[in-house]
């Protein structure tokens, strides 16, 4: 028999296979400590730092697609904060897309300030789009916008009294977040308008601009009573006139312009009587050379009527003769009565 046949055909003593397992149960048990060792040290870095996470939390993390050293380091540092927060919520933020170590510093950054918010709140704003962090840091300290904003294209909000004199205003806002509003609550570009809505009716409705120049506080005061932080992400602490100049004459360009379009429909209706008076006269001379016509038209018939009745013997030529001394005798009458010319 072949070699290879008599080892085949040799019994496999029991010692054999019991180094056969061992050498496979150290083979796994090496793969699971090298596969475990991208966890120890993050496991041992919670569990020093009284931020314990467990083994299989790391691995249920990797599993899920979810960075375990973003969420051991957050929890570490909300820990040492004294804010408790679970491993499993940091998952389940991240998981949704949100910004895990953001939320965490704003809610640190709250702590600090005494300001009231929960977990489950920021993670709702940072959710909603909002800059959770910077929301908290609003609340601390106020902010300053200006009004009307440099985006807008315009330095100043215009607004005309009642007396025709434009005014030029500048405004400055300063606001603080409302994070019980900032869901769903309106956006710094709604205050803007707001107050420059507010400007522009309170300057138009002054009597005279010299008195808004006098008093440009007055301004302030009536905007600030209109409450317009309502619905908005933010609450109002104060809005102060930076400037205020005098612009144009409004009132009298408005009069100039009016004055100027009466001149040009005056001038439009004078025009059209003066056309319509044209058009009568050329009426009324194609009816005067009508006339004209028909006067030598029946001229034009006397001298065949006279023929006539010499014909038919009803005139006589005496009383022809007659008739022609008559005609002259008027003619020098009327040659007479007329003035000579150059008298």
């Amino acid at each position: 028999m072949p070699a290879g046949s008599l080892l085949l055909a040799q019994p496999v003593s029991p010692r054999n296979l019991l180094w056969v397992g061992v050498v496979i149960a150290a083979i796994i048990v090496l793969a699971v400590l090298v596969f475990l060792s991208r966890f120890i040290g993050l496991y041992i870095q919670a569990a020093v730092s009284n931020a314990r996470v467990s083994l299989g939390s790391l691995v249920g993390m990797w599993l899920r697609k979810v960075n375990p050293r973003t969420i051991v380091l957050s929890r570490i540092q909300a820990a040492k904060a004294g804010i408790d927060v679970s491993a499993n919520q940091m998952e389940t933020h991240y998981l949704a897309r949100g910004d895990v170590p953001r939320v965490v510093n704003a809610l640190i950054a709250a702590d600090r300030a005494k300001i009231d918010l929960d977990w489950n709140t920021a993670c709702a704003i940072d959710l909603a789009g909002r800059d959770i962090l910077e929301a908290v840091q609003t609340s601390v300290n106020p902010k300053v916008i200006d009004c009307p904003s440099g985006d807008t294209g315009r330095s100043t909000i215009d607004a005309v009294a009642q007396d025709g004199i434009q005014l030029r205003a500048r405004a400055r806002v300063t606001v603080r977040a409302n994070l019980a509003r900032l869901i769903g609550g309106a956006t710094e570009e709604t205050i803007i308008a707001r107050v420059g809505e507010g400007i522009v009716t309170t300057i138009g409705s002054a009597q005279d601009h010299k008195a808004v120049l006098e008093n440009p506080d007055s301004i302030s005061k009536v905007v600030l009573g209109k409450g317009l932080d309502s619905g908005t992400a933010f609450t109002i602490l104060s809005i102060d006139i930076a400037d205020i100049d005098v612009g144009d004459n409004i009132g009298a360009k408005l009069q100039a312009d009016q004055a100027e379009s009466d001149k040009r429909r005056y001038q439009a209706e004078a025009e059209q009587r003066r056309a319509m008076a044209v058009a009568l006269e050329q009426e009324n001379r194609a009816d005067i050379e009508k006339n004209q016509a028909l006067v030598t038209l029946a001229q034009a018939e006397v001298p065949k009527a006279l023929a006539e009745l010499l014909r038919s013997g009803n005139m006589g030529i005496m009383d022809y003769y007659k008739m022609q001394n008559v005609i002259a005798d008027t003619d020098m009458r009327e040659s007479i009565s007329k003035p000579t010319e150059g008298a």
